[in-house]
């Protein structure tokens, strides 16, 4: 699979010199699926940083400025999208992956990437904005779709697998914040709460919320909370001396890693899910 930093093209005459540039290491990921070795594609935010709390930097609008082509997510995730865009002055195209895609609610939870049948819909979004970027690369494109398409079809029949071990009474999630919507209603899991009631690791939970959580625990009898790696795991630690429930902190939700165990999306989603199934089997 193509790394997102690939400076060694197996081929130097098929790489364009168009510059694309993704929201965060996971598009950036997927958009080099798709890209093969005809494009090189970066992120503008950095492994291991959450994208709710980036702070963009001046080089951050001078790389957005320079790019061809330029992906984001969508559905309100990068707050900074709109004012980052026009403060570059950037001429570049704007694909959103997510476009297309619905939470079915007011509220739209932008997570939309962990259940892997979404990211479909990510891959046809970002093929169409590259070919319209680099029409000579349009069968490369379609061809390299397709390929990672029966890959993430793969990961869909695996994860469904891995889930099957979690008996349907024990299929229950508490998180930090509100991310795994589609995951649960993809696998059959239910969402007894979240330490933050909101969709961005950004917000603050009352005291009262953390009450109502620790009802619902006891009251559901989750046997975990399951933390992003990079949140912070202080009020998690306190609800769970509260209830007697473990705390599962190495979980990426948000960003991969530079190296294991997320370097690629779909090693993140086996990393998140090999987790998941060992805490509640």
């Amino acid at each position: 699979m193509p790394s997102i930093e690939a400076d060694s093209p197996t081929s130097a005459e098929s790489v364009s010199e168009y510059r694309v540039l993704a929201s965060t290491t996971i598009l950036a990921d997927i958009v080099q699926n798709v890209a093969g070795n005809r494009v090189k594609v970066q992120s503008l935010i950095a492994a291991g940083v959450d994208p709710h709390s980036f702070q963009p930097a001046p080089q951050d609008l001078a790389r957005i400025s320079e790019a061809d082509l330029l992906i984001f997510n969508g559905a309100g995730y990068e707050s900074f999208q709109r004012i980052l865009v026009e403060n570059s002055g950037s001429r570049g195209q704007v694909v959103e992956a997510a476009a297309g895609l619905s939470s079915g609610s007011e509220a739209v939870d932008p997570h939309f990437w962990l259940d892997p049948n979404n990211v479909f819909v990510y891959v046809e979004n970002i093929r169409e904005g590259l070919t319209h970027l680099d029409p000579d690369g349009a069968a490369e494109f379609k061809s390299n779709a397709d390929a990672y398409i029966a890959e993430l079809t793969a990961l869909d029949a695996w994860i469904t697998d891995q889930v099957n071990q979690i008996p349907a009474e024990k299929r229950l999630l508490v998180t930090n914040h509100e991310a795994f919507g589609y995951f649960a209603e993809r696998y059959g899991f239910t969402v007894v709460g979240t330490v933050i009631e909101s969709f961005s690791t950004d917000a603050s939970p009352s005291a009262q919320q953390l009450a109502t959580l620790i009802d619902q625990i006891e009251a559901s009898r989750a046997p975990a909370i399951f933390l992003d790696a990079g949140d912070n795991p202080a009020l998690a630690e306190q609800i769970a001396e509260e209830t007697g429930i473990r705390v599962v902190t190495d979980l990426h939700l948000e960003s991969l890693t530079d190296d294991a165990p997320a370097a690629t999306y779909l090693d993140m989603m086996e990393h998140n899910v090999t987790l998941i199934v060992d805490a509640l089997k």
